[in-house]
């Protein structure tokens, strides 16, 4: 199993990048930062899932594929159990979506995201256009499926079987998956803490993005990507990504202006600050909210169709290995669960 680069030697100049402590990390020769129970338990609370306190259907440190119906259609999804899963404790969920014509074991493979204390989820699409399995919002994937029903689905699934902190669910993704991390984050954010997709495929829909709150989001691209270009392609209706990321601040409620930054050779992070929106107003004052919402962007210079870190195959093109996608994700979703409810 490929893994990604150790926890280590954080870059220090990216701390405070966004206003919480997300790190970017450096690949060196040092082991292994071992995480310890405080770094992913939470106590059993209100705010934990139906499957606190059952026995788990997997054995823990375990993957395997499970079956799910939706929407009138046999589904499935790739599911990793940790190795220390208890039912006596609450565990961030991370739903990682794989790109056109992958799976979710494909994606397990060169993310890692197995080395995370988390339950993680990698579920498939269905078949489309040449005969590829794919997500809801891409021209290419089946019209009238409803992929955003089906990931309910897979949550509440998921949720009553395993003991889940419902405040630390997560979606990651890869191109045609992260470009569907966002149509979830569009109309999923009462539920989802957070999104995190890389190289991502993201189409002009014309349908509007909503979100129920400003939701925290990092992209990662690279800016020599020849499948999804970071320029966009007004042929295909995809954005550029500085665009589609300023959009996002924008939504969000963040102030314009990012702050750049460079790590190491072959990385510029834009971070947009101050993310909030207006609550209802209370006489004629607005007050606004503390969504605990940022926006980070990570742009590889000359970096391919891929996923940064990882040692083997996920795409065309150069693989910047100055810092992991996958611990950064991990990293940016530790820092924004869900905000206080209220």
């Amino acid at each position: 199993m490929s893994h990604t680069p150790s926890l280590t030697r954080p870059v220090r100049r990216l701390l405070g990048l966004i206003g919480t402590a997300v790190v970017i990390t450096a690949v060196s020769a040092m082991p292994p930062v071992a995480a310890t129970p405080t770094d992913h338990e939470s106590p059993v609370t209100r705010h934990s899932s139906t499957g606190c306190g059952r026995e788990p259907g997997q054995q823990p440190g375990s993957s395997s594929l499970q079956p799910l119906r939706s929407g009138g259609l046999d589904r499935s999804y790739q599911l990793h159990v940790p190795d220390d899963y208890s039912p006596d404790r609450s565990y961030p969920l991370i739903m990682v979506f794989h790109g056109r014509g992958k799976t979710g074991a494909q994606t397990e493979q060169f993310t890692g995201f197995d080395r995370q204390p988390a339950i993680l989820v990698y579920p498939n699409g269905v078949i489309g256009e040449e005969d590829k399995q794919a997500w809801q919002g891409a021209p290419y994937a089946r019209q009238g499926v409803d992929d955003v029903a089906f990931t309910a689905d897979l949550m509440d699934q998921v949720e009553s079987d395993y003991c889940i902190d419902l405040d630390r669910v997560f979606a990651a993704g890869k191109s045609n998956g992260a470009g569907f991390t966002a149509i979830l984050a569009c109309r999923m954010a009462d539920r989802i803490a957070a999104v995190a997709p890389v190289a991502g495929a993201f189409y002009i829909t014309g349908e509007p993005c909503r979100p129920s709150r400003p939701i925290a989001v990092l992209e990662v691209h690279g800016t020599g990507d020849t499948v999804v270009p970071y320029d966009g392609d007004g042929t295909k209706d995809e954005p550029a990504i500085r665009t589609w990321v300023h959009d996002w601040a924008v939504r969000d409620g963040c102030r314009l202006s990012p702050r750049r930054q460079t790590i190491g050779d072959d990385v510029s992070s834009f971070s947009y600050r101050g993310c909030s929106v207006p609550d209802k107003p209370v006489g004629s004052q607005h007050h606004p909210i503390d969504t605990s919402a940022d926006v980070l962007h990570l742009a590889v210079t000359d970096g391919g169709h891929t996923w940064p870190g990882s040692d083997s195959s996920s795409g065309p093109g150069y693989v910047t290995q100055t810092f992991s996608a996958t611990e950064v994700s991990w990293q940016f979703f530790a820092d924004h669960p869900l905000p206080n409810r209220r």
